[in-house]
């Protein structure tokens, strides 16, 4: 039977090349022209632990991980006890058969990859066995994976070719084993390429490579998962003159650091999670007091404290807006696609110096290693937008009173023409402190003030007349755009609003809000963060959560929205 959308998954212990496999099956699709999206889970040690990776292949684009699995590869017992109740019907396991046997008469079938790949001369193809074995499964054409094959271990190396040999030998081997199992799970319909060059990336990678596109100069980070390859990416790509990236000793150290940066003239970024970002409160309300540009990302995952360290969650939205004592709610970027990690990373780079503060960049775990297909950025096309800084036509007075009607007045730079003593005392229009009533009323409103000047942050409406409305936010997104088409061909009367920018909201966005439509969230988090954010600022808005550290399955999805609008649950 022809199907045009596979859900594999590659399940056992942290080491064991689980997300290997599952990466380089959906690069091998992605070459062939199919859509792809994976998703991993693991824990947190560096080694063992019960892991998987999954990668879903659809001749169309990819919303989300999917309700179920069709190919299961368990390669030990705890995974088939604690993946197979996920299979979809007419599922197929692959087990490990020097692991563990199962009794006969399943949907399953055994494999020796380790000794078949012994047999090549290359004990390191076990991979290529089981992606053989899931290629005949779905019926996907083997020479898309030889070309595959071909492109990754051609490196100008001696013994390449040995190499390549091998892997496709163990390839064919696997084949082998499925087919003299009897069992398909079905057809993959041949792909449509897009008419566009594509790129395989994860969300870290394509936000950091947004923030460089942007003119970021200077980062300084602290190893933390699920943000640590924001700091490997920027460690191998931010070079040039001008440019300086470092490695610090705390998310302390982090943030005084990028603050310097900012303070100096430069584009600084610095990346964390939760416990991290927690650390760089006192930073931050720094930032915003002074009025420093600089950007924190906070790749959310679970918590509080340790908490879920590799699984996500969308539950730091409140300390994220709200990161510092005292009066302030931060600008917010909250990217839902890896596409948008990209331009949300460039928008976020710009809005700092736009508006001369600091912007928080939330991401998740379940953007940050998600690898997925999208269309290759235009990197000529990104502005790099540069604060205004002190000339002839400034009075001198950088915190003067300012009320949106004219240009912000510029920025002074350390060593230059202009006065500029920045700390987090409130202060008089050049810098000075006071405990004045006046200048702490005037200042309070400018900073609130500035941040109306951002905007160009991704949105859509869609059915807006509809009686409720889905209004996601962050990596959400997918699964609730899956699950609002799944009720839209069901003739419920549901509309679609979503923004990358929470704070600022888009003015059409505020105007749907307004309406007083009843807007359901889904969030990953157990608070309804989002909603309850939405009910302090007057709208009706209420949140379906999930808080087990894994993505929304559309299906779950499409049923709690039936139920909150009255049309009953499905079979």
């Amino acid at each position: 039977m022809d199907k045009h959308d596979f859900v594999i998954r590659f399940a056992g212990e942290g080491g064991q090349g689980l997300v290997t496999s599952a990466d380089a099956l959906a690069r091998a699709a992605a070459q062939a022209g199919y859509f792809v999206q994976t998703h991993s889970t693991f824990p947190s040690q560096i080694m063992g632990g019960p892991a998987s990776s999954q990668v879903r292949i659809s001749t169309t684009p990819v919303l989300s991980s999917g309700d179920g699995v069709d190919v299961l590869v368990a390669l030990n017992q705890y995974a088939y006890d604690n993946h197979h109740q996920e299979l979809n019907e007419g599922a197929v396991t692959v087990y490990n058969a020097e692991e563990y046997e199962l009794p006969e008469g399943g949907s399953y079938f055994g494999i020796k990859a380790d000794e078949l790949a012994k047999s090549t001369g290359n004990a390191r193809a076990a991979n290529m066995v089981t992606i053989g074995a899931v290629s005949d499964l779905i019926g996907f054409k083997l020479e898309e994976i030889d070309k595959f094959i071909t492109q990754r271990f051609t490196r100008g190396r001696p013994g390449d070719e040995e190499i390549i040999e091998a892997n496709i030998k163990a390839l064919r081997l696997g084949v082998d084993v499925a087919k003299s199992s009897g069992f398909s799970v079905g057809q993959l319909r041949p792909a449509t390429p897009p008419d566009y060059q594509q790129i395989v990336i994860t969300g870290n990678a394509a936000l950091s490579m947004g923030a460089l596109a942007a003119g970021l100069d200077f980062y300084a980070g602290y190893p933390i998962s699920p943000a640590t390859t924001i700091l490997i990416w920027m460690e191998n790509n931010l070079w040039g003159e001008g440019r300086f990236v470092h490695q610090v000793a705390s998310e302390i150290e982090a943030i005084n650091a990028i603050l310097g940066a900012g303070f100096a003239g430069k584009k600084a970024m610095t990346a964390t999670a939760g416990p991290g970002f927690s650390l760089m409160s006192e930073g931050l309300g720094l930032a915003w007091m002074s009025e420093i540009p600089l950007v924190v990302t906070n790749v959310q995952r679970g918590g509080p404290a340790t908490g879920l360290p590799t699984k996500s969650e969308q539950s730091d939205l409140y300390t994220s807006m709200h990161p510092a004592h005292g009066d302030i709610k931060m600008p917010l970027l909250a990217p839902g696609t890896i596409e948008e990690c990209f331009y949300a990373g460039a928008l976020a780079t710009n809005w700092a110096e736009k508006y001369q503060g600091p912007v928080i960049l939330v991401s998740e775990f379940g953007l940050a290693e998600r690898g997925e297909n999208i269309r290759r950025p235009d990197l000529s096309g990104v502005n790099s937008d540069s604060r205004d800084f002190y000339d002839q036509t400034d009075t001198g007075k950088r915190y003067d009173s300012w009320d949106g009607s004219t240009r912000l007045p510029g920025m002074p730079i350390p060593g230059g023409p202009g006065a500029y003593v920045a700390n987090g005392s409130e202060h008089d229009e050049i810098g000075d402190t006071t405990h004045l009533p006046r200048h702490h009323i005037r200042l309070t409103e400018r900073r609130f003030k500035k941040v109306e000047l951002l905007e160009g942050a991704h949105f859509e409406i869609e059915n807006a007349d509809a009686e409720y409305i889905i209004m996601p936010w962050g990596s959400s997104k997918g699964p609730a755009r899956e699950a609002y088409q799944r009720l839209r061909d069901q003739n419920q009367s549901v509309g679609w609003l979503y923004s990358v920018a929470l704070n600022p909201l888009p003015d059409p966005v505020k105007e749907i809000l307004k309406t007083g439509k009843k807007i359901i969230v889904p969030e990953l988090n157990y608070l309804g963060q989002w909603s309850s954010l939405l009910r302090m600022d007057g709208y009706n808005a209420e949140s379906i959560t999930q808080y087990t550290g894994l993505p929304f399955r559309p299906v779950d999805l499409v049923e709690s929205i039936r139920q909150r609008i009255g049309a009953g649950v499905t079979s």
